[in-house]
């Protein structure tokens, strides 16, 4: 399978800085925010958010949220709904946190997830790679970089000790 990088380990620390910015500008400050990162790659992307956040003077939680058992392409699991952070947030401003936005499902299913866990005064949605090709009418309020693919291609954002996306092709 052909890769190309397409953003850079400087480059996605960059925007994980201007994303930072954004959010606590928007947000007048975080004494009522609560990030919730999306499992596996977005929780990666939240807790990096949190840490520039925290970086920059601001104090914020940064909570994983699995939205698996909400999805609409898979088969319900109430036993996964139960495993919901514990935590109430009516009259939060919730951040939502992907590496990617695709088709929208995902971010429909989290959507759903935080209903459960009460009612917020805002949901935002903040994504490193926004790449097209919606299902569901989903538009992120903070984007890292927007990137046109092919419907086949895939975008794969690589967690660890530097973070980097690439553009897979089968």
């Amino acid at each position: 399978m052909p890769e190309l990088e397409i953003l850079s380990a400087d480059r996605v620390d960059r925007m994980i800085t201007r994303l930072a910015y954004e959010v606590v500008e928007r947000n007048r400050g975080t004494s009522n925010l609560v990030l919730l990162g999306i499992k596996r790659r977005g929780e990666a992307v939240a807790n990096m958010l949190a840490r520039e956040i925290e970086r920059i003077g601001d104090e914020v939680v940064a909570v994983p949220i699995d939205v698996s058992a909400f999805r609409d392409d898979v088969e319900r699991d109430s036993e996964a709904r139960s495993s919901l952070p514990g935590i109430d947030l009516t009259g939060r401003d919730v951040v939502l946190v992907d590496d990617v936005l695709f088709t929208g499902r995902t971010v429909r299913a989290a959507l759903d997830a935080i209903v459960e866990m009460g009612r917020p005064l805002s949901i935002q949605l903040v994504v490193l790679v926004d790449r097209g090709h919606r299902e569901y009418p989903i538009q992120a309020d903070f984007v890292g970089r927007a990137i046109p693919t092919k419907h086949r291609e895939r975008v794969e954002v690589r967690t660890g000790p530097e973070t980097a996306v690439y553009v897979v092709e089968p």
